[in-house]
């Protein structure tokens, strides 16, 4: 694990040395600074794992780790980057209030809402920050007057050293949770924010602390490295989203510290900082994993609290619904970057339980496997945590192209919008341009007809927008049919003992070079010329020519790459992204996608 942990942190950071956003190693040194010393425990995208399961730690065992380091270090905060509220039947089934109660008796001292905080919906959001013995803290969630939904900072005095918390979340949830979630409110730049912010309060504090959900994704506009190299003056960035693990942080030319602690408990980060005379004279980061923790006892209150929210969650998750004769293939890395047997199985289940055409479902929306034997409804519920809905659509087949086109925009890289499908098979060309890589699509065994309609059966989350297939927000939803967990339980129960294979629906291939058909030439047969009468012509006097008038230049189009925003296009063109959201009738200034042609202004 160790050599794993150091790998990735040298591989990012051979990366970055050679990009322009000024990333470096974090140094290794044991001396201790001056002044005095604050330790900040941290975790991000911990995604509900409250039980441990190897090599997720549980919640039991980070309390346990955060009660040594208070035992050794007082001036110890424990802070969490988002992404904790969702994600497993421990938090889902009880809408995140579990995890709620577990966090106020492990002690945290602040979190920012990441994209899937907004599951359960802005307003039991609100409700869910409301239980918190803690605040839930963002600068760049707005509501629609303009105001902020949650406060921006804390100021958090520990041993004299005044600390200020500023947090940011990603404006990816405006489509990476189900749009709905978020219809009211804006999340606006975060950089943009966190400059407004540092500038405010770094004369009232000691240490600046950003505890972001941004990530370092390179096709993300909005990261922590963004960030840090246009804001100066963070001591520390406390990074989520990207799930990236960096052992030792790394450091930018500002000189800013970033931490991440990879995902689901699998690591516990710790900040060392020194604090002399107001400033920071050293800081450093790492990461501690099951095996650094394996003599540190979990925390026997935050166990049995644990335990017994499990039991009773029991009867309902024991309950045997199907069998399957193989394991069911949803690891993260397979369902965002390919065709699997258990993609397959859940977007035939949609096709089946609504009658429709075809069906796509999100790749990302798949969370875990489901192994060889009995499956229990706690299992399926474990695959399909988001209490997505069945729906269909009534969609034209150059927006079924579209929708394929935004799913493999990242390929081969993994992304959560990643199209698992049923009824149709197409092919990836990667030297394709994006927009452009997806060929061969035959849906019922017939070639895609880009003006015929089909019904698609998706999910609510997709059928909306979410994952930016915002090709799709312009249909009326034709039809509903339940919950997924419930439409996949049927399916399995129908086929009896599951033993399904991946059929090739998904490839990857050139495009076929089609060689134009030479046209037919025949050899006229051999005629007599008759003479011609040659007829007289009057002259018709001429018309003095009219000066032709000048045509209006073609309107310049941009085509929408990955990773792109309307703020990030508007730069290059010297527009506005309000100019473009106007221009184009953009409803939802967030939702652009991947192929989308977009109208410049005349002037650019």
């Amino acid at each position: 694990m160790k050599i794993w942990k150091t790998y990735v942190s040298l591989l990012l950071t051979a990366c970055l040395l050679f990009g322009s956003v000024g990333i470096a190693a974090a140094a290794t040194d044991t001396t201790p600074g001056t002044g005095k010393h604050i330790t900040i425990l941290h975790t991000n995208d911990t995604h509900a794992r409250a039980v441990e399961a190897s090599p997720a730690m549980g919640y039991a065992k980070v309390a346990g780790i955060a009660d040594k380091y208070r035992s050794e270090n007082p001036n110890t905060l424990l802070l969490d980057a988002g992404d904790a509220v969702h994600g497993t039947t421990f938090a889902t089934l009880v809408n995140g209030e579990s995890i709620v109660k577990v966090m106020n008796e492990m002690g945290y001292q602040a979190i920012v809402p990441g994209n899937h905080e907004f599951n359960y919906g802005s307003k039991h959001l609100v409700e869910l920050a409301d239980m918190m013995n803690f605040p839930m803290l963002s600068a760049n969630v707005k509501k629609e007057d303009g105001t902020r939904l949650f406060d921006p900072y804390l100021i958090k005095e520990v041993d004299g050293v005044k600390i200020g918390i500023i947090a940011l979340t990603t404006p990816e949830t405006m489509y990476k949770t189900n749009p709905k979630n978020v219809e009211d409110l804006d999340i606006t730049d975060p950089a943009a924010e966190a400059k407004i912010l540092v500038n405010e309060i770094r004369s009232k504090v000691d240490v600046v602390v950003v505890l972001g959900h941004l990530g370092q994704d390179a096709s993300s506009t909005d990261t922590s490295f963004k960030v840090v190299k246009e804001v100066p003056g963070i001591d520390v960035f406390i990074d989520g989203h990207s799930h990236t693990i960096l052992q030792d942080g790394l450091v930018s030319d500002n000189g800013t510290l970033i931490a991440s602690a990879g995902e689901y408990t699998n690591f516990v980060g710790v900040i060392d900082l020194w604090v002399d005379g107001g400033k920071v004279t050293k800081k450093q980061a790492t990461l501690i994993d099951e095996t650094e923790a394996k003599d540190i006892k979990p925390n026997e209150k935050v166990a049995a609290l644990v335990n017994s929210i499990q039991k009773e969650q029991e009867p309902i998750l024991a309950e045997e619904v199907a069998n399957t004769a193989i394991l069911l293939d949803g690891k993260r890395e397979q369902v965002r970057a390919g065709e699997t047997n258990l993609g397959d199985l859940l977007a035939d289940a949609l096709r089946d339980v609504s009658n429709a055409d075809i069906a796509l479902t999100n790749g990302g929306g798949i969370r875990a496997s489901i192994e060889k034997g009995i499956v229990t409804k706690g299992d399926i519920i474990t695959v399909l945590p988001f209490g997505n809905q069945v729906v269909t659509l009534d969609v034209k087949g150059s927006d079924v192209l579209a929708a394929l086109e935004n799913g493999v925009a990242s390929y081969p890289e993994p992304s959560g919008g990643f199209p698992q499908v049923s009824g149709m098979t197409f092919s990836i060309d990667t030297s394709a341009a994006e927009g452009s890589r997806v060929h061969s699509v035959t849906i019922g065994g017939k070639a895609l007809d880009p003006e015929a309609t089909y019904t698609l059966a998706t999910n609510d989350f997709t059928a909306v927008g979410g994952d930016e297939y915002t090709m799709f927000n312009k249909y009326t939803i034709s039809g509903m049919y339940g919950a997924m967990d419930e439409a996949l339980i049927e399916y399995m129960q129908k086929l009896g003992a599951v033993d399904i294979k991946t059929d090739g629906r998904i490839k990857e291939a050139k495009t076929p070079v089609v060689e134009p058909e030479a046209p037919e030439t025949e050899t006229p047969a051999p005629t007599t010329p008759k003479p011609e009468t040659p007829k007289p012509v009057t002259p018709k006097p001429e018309t003095p020519s009219k000066p032709t008038p000048n045509k209006p230049a073609p309107a310049k189009v941009y085509v929408v790459k990955s990773g792109d925003s309307l703020y990030s296009i508007s730069k290059k063109y010297n527009t506005t992204w309000q100019a473009l959201q106007k221009l184009n009738s953009i409803k939802n200034p967030h939702w652009i996608y991947p192929g989308q042609q977009l109208k410049l202004p005349a002037a650019s």
